[in-house]
């Protein structure tokens, strides 16, 4: 390992303790949702996407395929593709079914390097044409190009999986302003966004039967034991999902089952019994409201595609 490296893996640690006694240590406990994303976290979660109640993947991925001609017309020749967030490349294969002849670049970025390196390994042997520029880095915060991908060719950004929800609506407002920097005043977004609809169909995507988004949230607590000698008794928490109506939103949280102490370095965490520690939310949209949150961030909805249900959309936005 170079010394670049040695230092980078130093920053990642400390940002991950630094934010998790700082979540901590408020009135009311929060974790930043990123660090759910180590390489067992991004493992779960795509088993999530796998499972009978969650919706969103399934229903995401019917569009794509039904509008694939569509999103192909967006993506002129030459063009440098940017994957806020790539994860599994499920949906970045869908897309590069329609355009990987009009590619210079596909650049997926992802805050997990060893889980990004997996996957585009298996990405660059199914589509050996294809140019790879991945970008290990935090997509919610300016990440550099490579330079010779920093110059006039148009850009077009694929964000899916309404994790666009999971951001409080300032986040999400800069978030997009962000992306809009990275994308240039003639690029274009590709993004998924759910829609709300009845709590019924909702909360069970976020709390399943198997318990898989029990484990995949609660994973934040089992990285924090191994990566800051943390002593959190894991089996002394447990999950919680509730849907918000007056907000839209489902809320995650791990609950303490009991009064307890935890500590995390040199810093000591007190928890009562039912005291929670938000972890993560998802908001879902209306159109309208998906659209006043853009034009917050300076962009337009040009094109809305959905299901038959109005389950979930995938919309494309372009600078105003």
């Amino acid at each position: 390992m170079d010394a670049d490296a040695r230092l980078t893996l130093a920053a990642d640690h400390d940002t991950f303790r630094d934010d998790i006694v700082a979540g901590l240590s408020r009135p009311e406990k929060s974790l930043p949702p990123k660090h759910l994303y180590d390489d067992r976290g991004s493992a779960l979660f795509d088993q999530i996407c796998e499972l009978p109640e969650y919706y969103p993947t399934r229903t995401e991925k019917a569009i794509l395929r039904r509008r694939l001609p569509e999103l192909r017309s967006l993506v002129p020749d030459g063009s440098v593709l940017i994957e806020f967030g790539s994860g599994s490349s499920e949906k970045i294969r869908l897309l590069l079914e329609g355009i990987e002849d009009r590619l210079f670049s596909y650049v997926p970025v992802d805050i997990s390097a060893e889980y990004l390196g997996y996957v585009n390994d298996e990405l660059q042997r199914d589509y050996p044409q294809l140019r790879i520029d991945p970008i290990a880095a935090d997509f919610t915060k300016p990440f550099p190009l490579p330079s010779e991908l920093s110059g006039t060719r148009h850009r077009v950004g694929f964000f899916p999986g309404s994790t666009i929800g999971n951001f409080e609506r300032s986040e999400a407002v800069d978030m997009l302003r962000a992306f809009t920097t990275e994308l240039g005043t003639h690029g274009g977004l590709i993004i998924g966004v759910d829609l709300l609809k009845s709590p019924e169909i909702i909360l069970p995507a976020y709390d399943d039967s198997q318990g898989v988004t029990a484990a995949f949230i609660g994973n934040i607590l089992q990285r924090a034991n191994m990566e800051l000698d943390a002593d959190f008794d894991v089996d002394r928490f447990e999950y919680r999902a509730e849907f918000v109506e007056e907000h839209g939103r489902i809320d995650m949280c791990m609950v303490s089952t009991a009064n307890q102490c935890v500590s995390i370095d040199d810093t000591e965490i007190e928890f009562s019994e039912g005291e929670s520690i938000h972890v993560s939310s998802s908001r879902k949209f209306t159109f309208d409201s998906f659209a006043k949150l853009a034009a917050e961030a300076g962009l337009r909805v040009d094109e809305i595609w959905t299901d038959p249900e109005e389950l979930f959309s995938v919309q494309y936005l372009v600078a105003e």
